[in-house]
């Protein structure tokens, strides 16, 4: 623990190291100016790491640099944002005063000191200083442990893909550290292409951590079942597990699954719930992938039938999250209706896909997922 002693005043400095060191507080430091008090504490290196500084006693009144002028610089400094710093005045301007605890000092104490009075305010100020720092490491833990998760979160998501036949491009962007939005595609066997994209109820860890529980159970089940109606069954038993009876919220997502064969040219699809998504055909027509099953999760057994839509020189499927057309446009029929109007371009998947849907300035700290696949067959 070390104290810092900051008084032009020798006499003062004198009278408060003994006052410390008498109660038992050894490692104290006396300095005679803030410019004194800025070079141990390196302000102007800002890379510097400091060492522990608990608390400050600065006096209010002191040549060129005046206590709460010290007071403001140190605390722009966030290296210094939970030091204590109690001011020590013989001024009895409350107006001064009030002065100085705005610029950031946290109490003050009148000249002459008073042992009794500067040993308790310090008391006060050090168990504060404690607790602050107890929770900056709780917190820097914890932002660890969160960044830990994102990180395995985003290795769970697939790569762009482009083959011969097929070619998947995404667009990711989580509100959160943590996401509700997934998407996933594996390639079956030479003709066949498992993808899917969905969105867990809710934001932040709760749903990443579910999201991560079905991404799991997604791929085991694409490698056992393939078929969407199927797949999205099983994924539907996946969900019920999560639910208790002291749980009152069901966890539920929606989402798309289809199974694409480049070689019969062939989409079956599987819409859970989910904003339907577009597939423009052979360049000519443009078809919804609507609602064919409730969201997986509502219930502990869903019927579930899925539909296929076939394809003669070529399909664009455009798959995208709710939080996209949020961000569009705040009227969801006025996003529809240009999301309508993109669906019969074909698009390049060179482009950053949100590009065609959000201005770039507009695509950062949006209050929702978002999340946009283009799969382009032929």
């Amino acid at each position: 623990m070390t104290i810092l002693l900051v008084d032009d005043n020798k006499v003062n400095l004198f009278v408060m190291e003994k006052i410390l060191k008498s109660a038992g507080y050894d490692n104290c430091v006396s300095l005679t100016s803030a410019q004194a008090l800025y070079d141990y504490l390196k302000i102007d290196e800002l890379k510097y790491k400091p060492d522990s500084v608990d608390l400050i006693l600065l006096d209010i009144m002191m040549p060129e640099i005046d206590g709460i002028e010290a007071c403001r610089t140190i605390r722009r400094d966030e290296r210094y944002k939970n030091i204590q710093i109690l001011f020590t005045t013989a001024l009895d301007d409350k107006k001064k005063l009030s002065e100085a605890l705005g610029a950031g000092g946290n109490d003050y104490i009148t000249k002459p000191i008073n042992k009794t009075e500067l040993l308790a305010r310090m008391d006060v100020a050090l168990r504060l200083k404690q607790e602050l720092d107890w929770h900056m490491i709780h917190d820097e833990k914890i932002e660890n442990e969160l960044n830990l998760a994102a990180h395995v979160q985003r290795s769970l998501l697939s790569e762009p893909f482009t083959g011969d036949k097929l070619a998947v491009q995404v667009a990711y962007k989580p509100s959160f550290n943590l996401a509700g939005d997934m998407y996933y595609w594996e390639q079956i066997d030479e003709d066949r292409y498992a993808v899917m994209l969905f969105d867990m109820m809710g934001h932040g860890i709760s749903a990443s951590l579910v999201c991560m529980f079905i991404s799991s159970a997604l791929r085991d089940s694409v490698k056992k079942r393939v078929k969407p109606a199927e797949v999205m069954i099983e994924l539907n038993r996946y969900m019920s597990l999560l639910h208790t009876d002291k749980e009152k919220i069901p966890y539920y997502f929606t989402g798309v699954y289809m199974l694409i064969n480049t070689k019969e040219k062939t989409i079956e699809y599987v819409n859970a719930g989910h904003p339907h998504g577009y597939v423009w055909l052979n360049e000519e027509e443009l078809v919804h992938l609507n609602n064919n099953s409730c969201a997986i999760g509502f219930f502990d057994d869903i019927d579930v039938k899925s539909q296929t839509i076939s394809y003669e020189s070529s399909a664009q499927i455009i798959l995208f999250t709710d939080g996209v057309l949020e961000a569009m446009h705040p009227d969801e029929f006025e996003a529809e209706r240009r999301m309508d109007k993109l669906a019969t371009q074909t698009l390049s998947l060179d482009k950053p896909l949100l590009d065609y849907v959000i201005p770039r300035e507009q695509q950062e700290n949006q209050p929702d997922d978002m999340c946009m696949l283009v799969i382009q067959a032929n």
